[in-house]
C-alpha cells in the first residue's frame, strides 16, 4: 500500500495549542518534514513525539521530492509541517504537496494554527471577506507598486511582515491608501508577549516609528470603502466612445482621470462592453 502525507499544522508559540490528533499522527508517520528540524525538535520534545526529522525548506524542496515520493509509494507515510501554523501559508510546501497529488497519492490535512486566521478573528476589522496577501516585497519600488495595485480593493487585506521592515510598509500604505484607513497590528500571536492595536495607518506608523516592535507581525487593513455606483455608471458613460477609438487599456485609464471612479471596476467595465 502506499503512504500518504499529512500536512500538519503546528503552534504560533503556544505549545498547548498543538491539536491532539496532530500529536497523533507525528508520533505515527514514518518521517517528519520540517522546514527547520532544530525548531521542530522543540517542539517534538515537548510532546514526546520521536519520529526522525528531516529539513524541507526553500532551498532543498526540489531536489528532495523525488525521494521523498519515492518513501510514499513504498508505503511510508510522512508529515508536513513548518515552523509555526500551517504549512504553505508563507511557507515551504507547494512543491512537495503538488509532487505527491501528481503521483496519485493521498494528502490529508490535520488543521490548526494559523496567523492570519488567529490576527483577523481579534482585529475588530470586518473579516467575512478578506484577501491573504502574504509578505510585501522587501524592495522599496516593488512594495509601493504591491500596495498601489491593492488601494482600491474593498476586501479586507492580511499581510504578513517582518519587524525590521514593517515601519517602511506602514508608511508607504499611509501615503497609498490614506492615513486614515482602519488597520489593526497582531504581533506574538500566542506568546507570552501577544499584543494587538486598532488604529489608522497613519496612527500606527507613528506608534511603530517611536516604538519598534519585536516578534512577527500581522497586519491587518479595512479594504477600501466602497464607490457609489453612480461613479461607475457615469465611468461606463464616458468609456463607451473612449472604447470606438481607443485601446481597452488607454479608454480605461482615460475614463478613470475624467470621472473619478476606480479603475478596478472600469476595468471589469470595459471588459463587457468589449465582449458585448
Amino acid at each position: 500500500m502506499n503512504g500518504s502525507l499529512y500536512v500538519v499544522a503546528t503552534p504560533l508559540g503556544n505549545l498547548k495549542d498543538l491539536a491532539p490528533r496532530a500529536v497523533d499522527v507525528l508520533r505515527e508517520v514514518a518521517l517528519i518534514a520540517a522546514e527547520d528540524t532544530r525548531h521542530s525538535a522543540t517542539l517534538c520534545q515537548h510532546w514526546d513525539i520521536r519520529t526522525p526529522l528531516i529539513s524541507l525548506h526553500d532551498h532543498n524542496e526540489r531536489s528532495r521530492l523525488d525521494g521523498l515520493v519515492a518513501r510514499l509509494q513504498g508505503g511510508e507515510s510522512i508529515a508536513l509541517v513548518s515552523d509555526a501554523g500551517t504549512p504553505l501559508i508563507s511557507d515551504p510546501g507547494y512543491l512537495f504537496v503538488r509532487a505527491v497529488r501528481e503521483a496519485g497519492l493521498s494528502v490529508f490535512a490535520v488543521p490548526g494554527p494559523n496567523a492570519a486566521i488567529a490576527a483577523l478573528s481579534v482585529a475588530g476589522i470586518p473579516c467575512d471577506r478578506f484577501a491573504f496577501e502574504g509578505f510585501p516585497p522587501a524592495p522599496g519600488g516593488a512594495r509601493r507598486a504591491f500596495f498601489t495595485a491593492l488601494a482600491d480593493e474593498a476586501r479586507t487585506l492580511v499581510f504578513y511582515e517582518s519587524p525590521h521592515r514593517l515601519a517602511a510598509s506602514l508608511a508607504d500604505l499611509s501615503a497609498i491608501f490614506g492615513p486614515a484607513r482602519e488597520a489593526a497590528l497582531v504581533r506574538e500571536l500566542s506568546k507570552r508577549f501577544e499584543e494587538g492595536v486598532l488604529a489608522t495607518l497613519g496612527a500606527l506608523a507613528e506608534r511603530v516609528n517611536a516604538h519598534p516592535p519585536k516578534g512577527e507581525c500581522v497586519l491587518v487593513v479595512r479594504g477600501a470603502p466602497e464607490v457609489a455606483d453612480a461613479a461607475v455608471d457615469e465611468g461606463e458613460r464616458v468609456l463607451g466612445p473612449l472604447l470606438e477609438e481607443l485601446p481597452l487599456r488607454q479608454a480605461v485609464d482615460l475614463a478613470t482621470r475624467i470621472t473619478g471612479a476606480p479603475r478596478k471596476a472600469l476595468y471589469a467595465r470595459a471588459l463587457a462592453l468589449k465582449g458585448s
